[in-house]
């Protein structure tokens, strides 16, 4: 059977199309369709399929994910449709053009890393909740990374062509090209003018102010390397809004506006340090006066159960009560819904604390 014709390759703005089903068979989960031509983008080299409808007359069937088979072009479907049938093709749009924004972005990314660190992409993945390059480089300094940024939204802002062709071996050769083709025979290049030379066979924008924003979200280290998250289009514009609407809502709560957040937070954390100083000074005079009271006490074993007492103020304070002597201790605390518990002995005394412990957790259910 012939292979698929690919409108997506000449047109990533084709949404619509028309078609004749050349194959079919039913899955478990529904059935998978070959058609004669199709502007779907099949997953492959990083990014995701595509997804949309197809229509036969009156009925619509869902296309919720597109494989390369050879050529052939798989289309999994909620339902199956004869071969022979004529249907039309609806693609989801804003996916399609997110995913043409992400890619394109990540070309322009990849070659600024290039231009600014001398840092090669090892490998890119256009994923549903992040999209990720991951470079050759253990660390960049953060004006590094602000320079690759600002880099690419220079040519986004420039509003350059974007154009893809298809080149053989040997004059892919001859170009210079951001990394080496993976595929024998004819290469298919994108090119943003004047900037960036790659093979790829995504869908990618036609003009680089179609990208829209770019932002480096996150980088942290990765395998010997560094993995950058960032975001384009559509998704940059969901992130920052995102981010803008809990930047107001904490606006709201210091009741200052959006710039002064970052002084609010520091003088909250200011005043919890001191707080947390105050209250660890009168705690250790608690436990000094309780301490105190607790030595005088003759039981022994000595039982308690205290409140407002940490793991570390509890350890503390059975120690000091057996310093001397044989006497034993068995203090407890609530800890949240648990419940700490320090069992301590003096030195001239020989029950072994740490058996009794282990029962005791064992008959208690607890560590």
């Amino acid at each position: 059977m012939s292979a698929t014709e690919r409108l997506d390759l000449d047109d990533p703005h084709r949404f619509a199309f028309d078609a004749t089903v050349q194959d079919a068979w039913r899955r478990e989960a529904g059935a998978v369709l070959v058609l004669d031509r199709s502007a779907f983008y099949p997953e492959g080299g990083g990014q995701l399929a595509d997804r949309g409808v197809l229509h036969a007359g009156d009925r619509e069937v869902e296309v919720h994910d597109v494989q390369n088979d050879g050529g052939r072009v798989l289309h999994y479907v909620s339902a199956l449709v004869p071969p022979g049938t004529s249907i039309s093709g609806r693609l989801d749009r804003a996916r399609r053009l997110e995913h043409m924004a992400l890619h394109t972005g990540q070309h322009m990314l990849s070659r600024a890393f290039v231009d600014v660190a001398r840092a090669e992409t090892r490998s890119a993945r256009l994923g549903a909740q992040a999209a990720t390059l991951d470079l050759d480089r253990p660390s960049l300094a953060d004006r590094l990374l602000q320079a690759a940024e600002d880099r690419v939204n220079e040519v986004v802002d420039d509003d350059r062509p974007v154009r893809t062709r298809t080149v053989t071996p040997e004059e892919a050769a001859t170009l210079k090209l951001r990394r080496t083709p993976k595929v024998l025979g004819p290469v298919r290049i994108v090119e943003v003018e004047g900037f960036d030379q790659t093979p790829c066979g995504g869908t990618h924008c036609t003009r680089t102010a179609q990208v829209g924003p770019v932002k480096i979200l996150d980088v942290h280290k990765h395998r010997g390397g560094l993995r950058v998250t960032f975001a384009a289009g559509r998704r940059t514009r969901r992130v920052l809004s995102a981010e803008s609407a809990s930047l107001r809502d904490l606006a709201a709560r210091f009741s200052c506006a959006p710039t002064d957040v970052p002084g609010a937070v520091a003088k909250l954390e200011r005043e919890l340090r001191v707080t947390r100083e105050s209250l660890g000074v009168a705690r250790k005079g608690w436990a000094t006066a309780l301490a105190t009271v607790l030595a005088a006490t003759p039981d022994d074993p000595l039982v308690r159960t205290l409140e407002d007492l940490d793991r570390d103020a509890l350890r503390s304070l059975a120690q000091g009560l057996t310093r001397e002597g044989s006497r034993v201790v068995a203090l407890a605390a609530p800890q949240g819904d648990t419940l700490a518990i320090v069992l301590a002995r003096g030195p001239e005394g020989s029950l072994d604390c740490g058996v009794l412990l282990q029962s005791l957790a064992a008959e208690l259910g607890g560590g």
